[in-house]
């Protein structure tokens, strides 16, 4: 994989787009002292090196509760009985292409994996419980976290200002 070269001007353009990827190319360049044609051009060149993963709106969950419900969120330490590295991607892999997993991390010392997921209620999580870990024989261990209130979430990347 070729390395992508950025400058300061690319950081700061990362760092604008972290904080608020809505906002248009004019008042991006504006932002970032830069013309419109070269905020463009850059950040097009940002996205096809990969650096720029995708874009995604990020939901108030308080506000979503009085819509949908409060739901259940949970952190998951997951432990496998082997852990060769295809046993570890074939986990990893059935986990990702599950929508009520939000995040999925392969972790070390301690358990092999903690993911994040949320679901409705605890039905729901019994039934994801038994899907992706009962189910599975290589899963030897599950302890769950259930949260009880977001403080914080974020997806920034600290960049070198």
């Amino acid at each position: 994989m070729e390395q992508t070269t950025v400058d300061a001007i690319d950081l700061r353009l990362l760092e604008q787009l972290q904080q608020d990827s809505s906002l248009s190319n004019q008042a991006l360049a504006q932002r970032t002292h830069i013309s419109p044609p070269t905020c463009l051009r850059r950040v097009k060149r940002l996205r096809e090196a990969g650096l720029i993963e995708r874009e995604i709106a990020v939901l108030s969950v308080d506000k979503m509760a009085l819509i949908a419900g409060h739901g259940l969120c949970a952190i998951v330490e997951i432990t496998l009985d082997r852990q060769g590295n295809d046993a570890l991607e074939a986990f990893e892999k059935r986990v990702a292409a599950d929508d009520a997993v939000q995040q999925c991390y392969r972790v070390s010392p301690g358990p092999d994996f903690c993911l994040v997921v949320q679901t409705a209620h605890m039905p729901d999580y019994l039934a994801l419980a038994q899907r992706l870990f009962t189910a599975d024989a290589n899963v030897r261990n599950v302890k769950a976290f259930f949260s009880v209130k977001r403080s914080k979430f974020g997806a920034r990347v600290a960049l070198p200002l």
